[in-house]
């Protein structure tokens, strides 16, 4: 079948010679060009004021006939062309949504991950390792089809939706995994699960520890902080007796900064100067304008020994290095304000 964007090319192809030829056609028999025009909108379009100058030739008229005959045809074939287009996007969308749920409805027992981002994808991964049936429900297509291309059901939906839960078998599930990066859409999510099925597991993310007991109260049956799981790894990295070597080495650097990139986290290092306004401050009271979303893991002294988990009250000295943990996102931003020595203390500045 000839695709829908051919035929209405073809279509206005012809439809614009038609009006060319029997404008120039009409200029031949003597009409003047606005006439010519006139003529063949009110003819092709189909208005029929009358003509503009009596039509008494048997060629003329044969003439007229065929403007009005290619011209609507041609028209005709353009507007059938863009219903093609439509009818087939839809029928693919269908077919598609159609195909992406199939063999839903035969699952019980199974796991439902509501998002398909960067932590979906891991514990989708995961699951398929441990060859648990699972079904991802997401708003993005493209990603779906990714899945789907790797064997997974899916659903293409709202995770907060009532309708889209139930598709996915919620009542049958044994787990509902809620990882979206938003707090307030996995605590809707985690609402509408418990009151769909009261008895079924609940395990939700949370970017904020303060939302954390939101989810528990709205339901969850476990809460998993990324920020939280990311420290405590650094830390036991740090604590470990190869932790120097970590540090040290870029290329072991940047592969732990590629699974914490994974969870959307980084870890990064910055020594403090003589002179710096970090200097002379203790840690409890150090923060970065609005930029809060990090952790002092360790403190590097001089280059060599390497405090963990440092008091609050620990004073800064010059040639400390802090060795933090961030949101990948804010990282680039919290250096330039550490470079611009933009840097605020909690209740004063400096």
């Amino acid at each position: 079948m000839q695709s829908s964007f051919r035929k209405i090319l073809i279509g206005a192809i012809f439809f614009a010679l038609t009006n060319v030829i029997a404008i120039f056609g009409y200029c031949l028999a003597g009409w003047d060009i606005l006439e010519a025009v006139y003529m063949v909108v009110i003819t092709i379009y189909g208005v029929g004021y009358g003509e503009v100058r009596p039509i008494e030739t048997d060629v003329m008229k044969i003439f007229t006939i065929g403007v009005i005959v290619t011209g609507c045809t041609s028209a005709i074939y353009v507007l059938g062309g863009f219903v093609q287009m439509i009818a087939e996007g839809e029928f693919k969308r269908v077919l598609g949504v159609r195909r992406m749920t199939m063999g839903i409805e035969n699952l019980s027992d199974h796991v439902i991950v509501c998002g398909y981002g960067r932590v979906g994808r891991i514990l989708a991964r995961e699951l398929i390792e441990s060859k648990q049936d699972f079904v991802v429900i997401d708003t993005d297509q493209e990603r779906l089809q990714e899945a789907e291309n790797s064997g997974l059901f899916v659903i293409i939906g709202d995770a907060t939706e009532e309708k889209i839960l139930t598709s996915a078998g919620v009542q049958r599930a044994r787990v509902v995994a809620s990882v979206l990066p938003n707090d307030a859409a996995n605590v809707f999510i985690t609402l509408t699960v418990r009151e769909l099925n009261p008895d079924i597991e609940i395990i939700a993310r949370g970017e904020s520890p303060s939302t954390e007991k939101k989810l528990l109260r709205s339901g969850a049956t476990r809460v998993v902080l990324p920020a939280a799981i990311g420290a405590t790894r650094i830390a036991r990295l740090i604590t470990h007796p190869s932790a120097e070597d970590l540090l040290s080495n870029s290329f072991a650097k940047t592969s732990l900064n590629e699974d914490l990139g994974e969870i959307g986290l980084q870890i990064s290092e910055i020594t403090i100067e003589a002179g710096s306004p970090f200097a002379g401050h203790a840690l409890k009271d150090l923060t970065l304008g609005t930029l809060n979303q990090f952790v002092v893991i360790a403190i590097r002294h001089h280059g060599k020994v390497v405090t963990r988990e440092p008091d609050p009250d620990y004073v800064i000295k010059p040639g400390d290095s802090l060795i933090l943990m961030a949101q990948r996102s804010a990282v680039p931003k919290l250096k330039e304000k550490v470079a611009r020595q933009e840097i605020y203390y909690r209740g004063a500045r400096g």
